[in-house]
């Protein structure tokens, strides 16, 4: 297939832009594109990446994208020897339930026909079906989900673990990704094809016959004009697309994390990105959680938390700093460009944390004073799937609200974004991810109702 190479602008540096540049490029042939943010590339949500990757989701449509983009990165993977530095530990989900039927039905949801093959049940002390987590090789060739609901056989692998813990389900397909250097060599690829950069902020979007967009530079305002361009703003989505009269139902939630060097080795560092699935209570001693209930503010984390709190070993078998996170927060913002760092929020995830990772409890009061503490935007909808696809006008397509799964699913994305683009054959789950899935209401309320995989 031959495309006309008109001028692309997208609009957005980020991982999900600068994938669905390179898509197009790659492809599609398309390389008279400009790649505009008002950042560096890079340098605002995708800077605050977990760095994560899995297939696990209660959709067969997300499991079927992020099995495309694990597909492509491994692609990448083995073309640039690892350049990307992707790894396949997996990921870990802990709980002390034994029965966790509702969680097993999710998975064979989005599983699919395959899920009778692909979940395992490990009940026997020794289980010589079962490959631990020790190899971070990326070419290891494990898929599916072990489930492991023996005492011994979860003490055995991980002996780290709150010992309360009664069933742990291992997602083989997942591991870690080097997301600064996948953009890397992305751009290096698009700048040798000839696509441009532009440093600027989108200040006003004039449709016609060709969009003309005014970017302040700064220094001065430049015009590009471009017969198609590509919504890829992040959690700045909704307002590029409300210049060109569209309305995305987008919202933006602030959640953060930390990380510091481990010096005391509470985690292992062959763990994988370990989830505690429980609600739990902080934590705290009977005095402090006394004085968090007499304060309005701190209140809510004085009773029942949600589960989610997660953590992982960062900078491979050698590296000794580790990751806390907990996407707690529910609360949508209004202005992003103020980042509201809870000076709270370091105690409050280790101690979290330390329910599922006890080791961690050495470092209660006393975290390293190397301790990086961040956060970033989840833009979402509502149900927590992805808008990728035609924006409404003619030529404006969208590639946005990827939550907290931007990494992971931005080669797929911007696979399809392009391919999208370009009319070009598209997969069995793109309408799934464009805007006519809003016609479907009952399907819509179920997804809204449903587990949406936030962590």
């Amino acid at each position: 297939m031959t495309s006309e190479n008109r001028p692309i602008a997208v609009i957005g540096a980020g991982i999900v832009g600068i994938a669905t540049a390179y898509y197009l490029a790659r492809n599609h042939s398309r390389t008279n594109i400009t790649l505009v943010d008002q950042f560096q590339p890079m340098s605002f949500t995708s800077a605050q990446s977990g760095n994560n990757f899995r297939n696990w989701w209660p959709h067969s449509a997300m499991v079927s994208l992020t099995n495309r983009s694990i597909d492509l990165m491994e692609q990448i993977s083995r073309d640039t020897d690892n350049r990307i530095g992707m790894t396949r530990r997996g990921y870990v989900v802990a709980t002390r339930e034994q029965n966790i039927d509702t969680l097993v039905s999710q998975l064979r949801s989005g599983l699919g026909d395959e899920s009778d093959t692909l979940v395992r049940y490990h009940d026997q002390a020794e289980a010589p079906r079962y490959f631990g987590p020790s190899g971070s090789d990326c070419s290891l060739d494990v898929n599916g989900v072990d489930i492991l609901c023996h005492y011994d056989l979860i003490r055995k692998h991980f002996p780290h673990y709150d010992p309360e813990v009664q069933t742990v389900v291992h997602i083989r397909r997942g591991g870690e990704i080097n997301s600064q250097q996948l953009a890397t060599y992305m751009l290096e690829y698009l700048k040798s094809v000839g696509a441009k950069r532009l440093m600027g902020q989108v200040r006003e979007i004039n449709p016609g016959n060709n969009y003309q967009i005014e970017i302040d530079t700064g220094s001065g305002s430049v015009e590009v004009v471009a017969g198609q361009i590509v919504n890829a703003a992040g959690p700045f989505a909704g307002e590029i697309a409300k210049w060109i009269d569209v309305e995305l139902p987008i919202i933006n939630v602030f959640q953060q994390k930390i990380a510091f060097e481990d010096h005391l080795m509470a985690v292992p560092r062959n763990q994988p990105f370990s989830i505690d699935l429980d609600r739990q209570q902080i934590d705290w001693s009977d005095s402090e959680r006394s004085a968090l209930r007499d304060d309005p503010q701190f209140a809510r984390f004085a009773g029942d938390m949600p589960g989610g709190t997660h953590c992982r070993p960062e900078g491979g078998d050698g590296g000794k700093w580790i990751k806390l996170g907990w996407a707690y927060n529910e609360e949508a913002a209004l202005d992003i460009d103020d980042q509201p760092l809870d000076a709270h929020f370091p105690e409050i995830v280790l101690r979290g944390a330390a329910r599922l990772n006890p080791g961690l409890r050495s470092y209660y009061g006393r975290l390293p004073q190397k301790c990086h503490h961040y956060g970033g935007w989840y833009s979402m909808t509502e149900e927590n799937w992805p808008l990728i696809g035609g924006m409404g006008p003619e030529g404006a397509f969208m590639n946005c609200a990827m939550s907290g799964f931007g990494t992971m699913t931005a080669c797929a994305s911007g696979e399809l974004c392009a391919a999208t683009i370009c009319e070009a054959r598209l997969p069995s789950y793109a309408e799934a991810f464009s805007l006519a899935r809003y016609e479907d209401l009952t399907q819509i309320d179920k997804l809204r109702a449903s587990n949406k995989g936030i962590l």
